[in-house]
């Protein structure tokens, strides 16, 4: 191995180490407490070095949602795979339990994909193929139900916009508690004719 591709690989560790902990940082005490000093300390390396991996903290939060897109896009596919034998509700509904999961155990991640600012650009020519990613992952299972005269594209981005909100909606305790597989019923029944 050349000192070249060392460093490459040494560069590409430290760069892991700091978007895990930041993760783990704002999974832990929640994103105001991700500051470069905070992580400085925690990874041991000076402010500057991770200067030299990402201008600020918004670089940061872009890179944990797209890795945590990646994450998502693997859960939703598993769980659709894993359900390939009760049809397609049984797909759609597994895909919606999935993603509420997901956000559920991973709210800091959920908040840097969607709700902080990373930098990062959605529904674009130059979106990020992490995030484009886990869009085709809901788009592969729903596009098979979405009935005759449904663009399966625009019914993708409603049950995901759906499913957005219930996250949203749930974690800021807008909705009663208890009813989270209703509305799961009633998302795949009444949106994903199948």
């Amino acid at each position: 191995m050349s000192v070249q591709e060392r460093k490459q690989r040494e560069r590409a560790e430290r760069e892991r180490l700091i978007v895990a902990t930041a993760r783990q940082l704002a999974e832990e005490q929640g994103w105001d407490a991700v500051t470069t000093r905070r992580l400085a300390e925690r990874i041991e390396y000076s402010q500057p070095v991770l200067y030299s991996h990402f201008r600020g903290k918004r670089e940061i939060i872009g890179a944990v949602a797209l890795e945590g897109a990646a994450e998502l896009a693997a859960e939703l596919r598993a769980a659709s795979g894993s359900a390939s034998a009760e049809g397609a509700r049984g797909r759609v509904t597994a895909l919606a339990r999935a993603y509420l999961d997901f956000a559920e155990r991973n709210p800091a991640v959920y908040d840097a994909m969607f709700q902080l600012d990373g930098g990062l650009v959605f529904a674009a020519e130059e979106t990020p193929e992490a995030l484009k990613d886990g869009f085709a992952a809901l788009l592969e299972t729903l596009k098979d139900v979405a009935g005759e005269g449904v663009e399966a594209g625009l019914l993708t981005e409603v049950f995901w916009a759906s499913l957005h909100g219930l996250v949203t909606l749930s974690r800021a305790g807008r909705l009663p508690v208890g009813d989270a597989e209703r509305r799961v019923w009633l998302l795949v029944s009444r949106l994903a004719v199948v």
